[in-house]
């Protein structure tokens, strides 16, 4: 018997109406990593309900937690959580639980975890993160598959980072909070999620001031309190309804976007045609006239355009007359949704690093398998534009960020079923 786990599309449909957007993944996860950083309960309000966020908190039961939702709020009771290792049966499955370390080394001064896995979308080393913990007074040792660390004591130190990185940022805040002394990083990754940890953590009664260059400067602290605070909205679930409304040459109210994180994302979208204006807190989304191909969309740090919504710009682009090209910047091997693409219908080769869209060619619908989260998205989004019905297996991947993905977009008028059972 073989297990079915897709999701079914039947595509040609514009999208309207309104959705909501979730709490976002890329902030929930380092501050449920935060949670270890006290002996109290901590609540997180409106928390994404995604796979990513229920292996973490498998990951925290494994190390001592207790657990428990109510409604969107996930409670984190940490006052037992003195475990210090990972086994690599979850480490294997997220790139997030890397992050942990540098809250087990402040807790316990002990930490071991296998090398973090995810998604399949190029190199992703963990030498910065060992970097920072190394710069904080950790020994690091990396045997068998295993990263291990101890300490006697963290110490505030100054780390410049080589390279931007948002886990290796995490890393180096989660660490030193309560560190003794005063510790500078430079370099810092500027990402959303990273000032949302900080307020968290501050929150907490940690001491931590971001300066307007990206340095993040903290003074260590004995002792931090339970945290009590909202997980925002998800600026890159808000971007794929976009696109999504895009594609589809819809009309849709996007009800809580990021709106503040968003500049780098909606700029891409209005130079394909799209149109957006902002009441109050709601971004109105008029897809109707994209139609303009993009001589060159390159994904940046923040506050440039996220490379998590590299493959779904992809598919937009896809539908869209005339020659496009995209050249990732952050993660080499990036472009594994072109193949799904191409079979649908869409003309996209790999050169030089670039990926040439030659877009209009009509999409039609088939059989296609998601190989990681935002390509998963991607996919999905080409199967709304697309004549038929669409088979999208692996939909798997695409739970690790989306809470829910096909109630949403059937919400707008898309038509989505998914599909769990056996053949």
């Amino acid at each position: 018997m073989n297990e079915i786990d897709e999701i079914i599309v039947t595509g040609g449909r514009p999208l309207h109406g309104s959705v909501r957007i979730q709490g976002s993944k890329n902030a929930a996860l380092p501050v449920m990593a935060a949670a270890l950083l006290s002996t109290g309960t901590s609540v997180l309000r409106g928390c994404p309900r995604i796979s990513d966020v229920y292996l973490m908190e498998k990951i925290l039961k494994y190390l001592g937690a207790e657990t428990w939702w109510e409604g969107q709020d996930l409670y984190l009771d940490c006052s037992h959580a003195d475990g210090t290792m990972i086994p690599e049966c979850y480490s294997g499955k997220m790139r997030s639980s890397v992050i942990l370390m540098g809250a087990m080394l402040g807790r316990s001064k002990k930490a071991q975890t296998g090398y973090p896995g995810g998604c399949v979308i190029g190199k992703r080393p963990v030498d910065l993160h060992i970097q920072v913990l190394r710069r904080l007074g950790a020994a690091v040792v990396e045997n068998g598959g295993m990263i291990r660390a101890s300490c006697g004591k963290l110490r505030g130190a100054e780390m410049f980072f080589q390279k931007r990185s948002v886990g290796a940022t995490e890393q180096g805040i989660l660490a030193a909070v309560l560190a003794e002394g005063k510790t500078v990083l430079n370099g810092c990754a500027c990402e959303p999620e990273i000032y949302w940890l900080c307020h968290y953590l501050t929150g907490m009664g940690a001491k931590i001031r971001i300066r307007e260059n990206g340095c993040i400067c903290i003074e260590g602290v004995k002792k931090l309190e339970a945290g009590d605070g909202c997980i925002p909205p998800d600026r890159i679930v808000a971007g794929t309804y976009l696109m999504a409304a895009a594609a589809t040459r819809g009309e849709i109210i996007l009800e809580n976007p990021p709106l503040e994180e968003m500049d780098g994302i909606l700029d891409v979208y209005r130079k394909m045609g799209g149109q957006c204006r902002r009441v109050g807190g709601k971004l109105i989304v008029n897809g109707k006239n994209t139609g303009f191909p993009l001589e060159l969309l390159e994904t940046e740090v923040y506050p440039g355009f996220p490379t998590d919504l590299q493959s779904p710009a992809m598919a937009v682009l896809a539908t869209i007359p005339g020659v496009s090209r995209i050249r990732e910047k952050i993660f080499e091997d990036r472009y594994k949704t072109a193949s799904g693409l191409c079979k649908m219908g869409a003309q996209i080769q790999i050169r030089d690093g670039v990926a040439v869209i030659y877009g209009g060619q009509p999409l039609t619908g088939c059989t296609v398998e998601a190989e990681e989260l935002r390509g998963g998205a991607a996919l999905v989004i080409a199967a709304l534009a697309a004549q038929g019905i669409t088979r999208i297996r692996g939909c798997c991947f695409i739970e690790r960020g989306y809470e829910h993905i096909c109630e949403d977009l059937t919400a707008l008028g898309g038509l989505l079923i998914k599909d769990r059972g056996t053949l």
